[in-house]
């Protein structure tokens, strides 16, 4: 008879920690909540995007790769050694920039064309021309980007490159104002 209350006895006891637990827990759940599936996407799951902000990678990247291309034409081909720089730049800053662009396209679930076709190198003149009459384009298009896209990490990229954009947009009109001269 001892055994059996001394069992029923501890039974009570577990039953009573186990409720006054679950109550605990059912509180601090109340006051703490935590986060649920729904608050915090799993990996591997993309994020919708809105038209705008789907439209903006696109353009980016198509953009992005030409800058590449044309930079390289400009380091291989161009007479002035500052044209030359000037396209070794783009293609070290824009491969950088498309590298971050296309992972957050593939997260998004985005798919880029993977290279533009590109035009016959002409003068340097022409391609400083070109490069500040795009890059001028492509940072109104970045800092709106920056300032009104809906998603986070785009807005945030976009903000970055704007900096990059602007300093090639300097360097590519002090070269020009030298060859005007």
């Amino acid at each position: 008879m001892k055994n059996t209350l001394t069992l029923v006895s501890r039974a009570l006891v577990v039953a009573i920690a186990v409720s006054t637990i679950g109550a605990a827990t059912a509180q601090a759940t109340v006051l703490f909540p935590r986060k649920t599936d729904a608050a915090v996407p799993a990996a591997g799951k993309t994020s919708a995007l809105s038209a705008a902000d789907k439209k903006f990678i696109m353009a980016a990247a198509k953009g992005g790769m030409m800058e590449v291309e044309m930079g390289q034409m400009a380091s291989e081909k161009a007479q002035s050694p500052e044209v030359k720089k000037i396209g070794k730049m783009m293609v070290t800053d824009h491969t950088t920039a498309n590298s971050e662009l296309m992972a957050i396209a593939k997260a998004r679930g985005v798919a880029l064309n993977e290279k533009p076709a590109m035009g016959a190198w002409k003068s340097d003149k022409e391609y400083l021309a070109m490069m500040a009459k795009d890059h001028q384009k492509d940072l109104a298009e970045f800092q709106n980007e920056a300032q009104n896209g809906n998603d986070p990490e785009l807005k945030k990229f976009a903000s970055k490159t704007s900096a990059v954009i602007q300093r090639h947009l300097e360097r590519v009109k002090g070269v020009q104002g030298k060859m005007k001269s």
